[in-house]
């Protein structure tokens, strides 16, 4: 039996382009400026068009548009997520690099080990800054969406008496686990957010915020949360899995559930414990690699947004 036409693989920054692109930190820095101003150098602060560069102290400007009698002075790093680090621009680079290219995620320890920073805690925070910077503005999905929601973390049951809260159960929703609900447009990309709850009036706002009225169909599971979409998208049906449905025709939520399914790979096979304080952090990360599968600058892209 003949095999299904391939999709080409969309080849992504190598550790053989990194290293050629990024010999020093001169252009580290000279690749973050032109990113960050491609028309040119602005003031940060007034968006002056024609700071002055101070001799003497490379990357550095100053603006006399919004402090006329003293200036404004900054460099290529204000007001990104690499201000006021002692970590060289290059380390951040190589951590973006790695984040990025490792499909379901890189742990704190990982990047600890493999950079050999001084202490976990530099590379956590790091990590962390980078995936603040990952998130993306919020879009209006069309097309064919699917929407669903998954349960992340351990159960309730598992855990000390005294950390267990209100939930004691072991299903979904009172297994005391933290609730992701996401869209996703076919062949196109996913929006994904950590919600309270899945009660109806969530994830009608959610719908309501990543889904454009204007979509082709609207595809969810049999759950009663969902049941009064119907008002403001007619174009919405349901799969019935719990009668062992999971595709009719062209309605099916396997591209969400694909998501989810590589989501879940990071959280059991590489961070394996993510609070709720931190799980919007990380749904972030998810979303931008999976957004930008096809994007042969992802590299770029990322740092564009810090």
């Amino acid at each position: 039996m003949a095999r299904s036409k391939q999709p080409k693989q969309i080849h992504q920054l190598t550790v053989k382009q990194f290293e050629a692109m990024f010999p020093d930190e001169e252009a580290c820095c000279a690749y973050l400026v032109g990113k960050r101003w491609p028309k040119g150098v602005h003031c940060p602060r007034c968006g002056a068009t024609e700071p002055t560069e101070l001799k003497g102290n490379p990357w550095h400007w100053q603006c006399y548009e919004c402090a006329p009698q003293t200036s404004y002075r900054f460099s290529h790093i204000t007001g990104t997520i690499f201000e006021n680090t002692n970590k060289p621009l290059r380390d951040w680079f190589k951590v973006i690099h790695l984040i990025l290219t490792s499909k379901k995620g890189i742990s704190a320890r990982q990047l600890w080990r493999y950079m050999g920073f001084g202490s976990l805690k530099t590379a956590w925070y790091m990590a962390h800054r980078v995936r603040a910077a990952l998130i993306e503005e919020p879009e209006k999905l069309g097309g064919v969406v699917e929407v669903d929601e998954t349960f992340v973390g351990g159960k309730s049951r598992n855990r000390h008496r005294r950390d267990r809260g209100p939930h004691d159960g072991t299903g979904g929703v009172g297994s005391g686990k933290t609730v992701v609900v996401g869209a996703v447009r076919r062949k196109g990309s996913v929006v994904a957010r950590v919600v309270d709850n899945v009660r109806a009036a969530t994830l009608e706002t959610f719908v309501s915020e990543a889904v454009s009225h204007k979509v082709s169909l609207l595809i969810t599971d049999q759950w009663v949360g969902y049941d009064r979409l119907n008002k403001t998208f007619p174009q919405h049906v349901t799969i019935d899995h719990a009668k062992r449905q999971y595709v009719v025709g062209a309605i099916h939520t396997n591209t969400i559930e694909g998501f989810w399914s590589i989501f879940k790979r990071g959280v059991v096979g590489t961070f394996h414990k993510i609070s709720k304080k931190y799980m919007p952090l990380y749904v972030a990360e998810f979303q931008f690699r999976y957004n930008n599968r096809d994007n042969s600058d992802i590299f770029g892209t990322a740092i564009s947004g810090c």
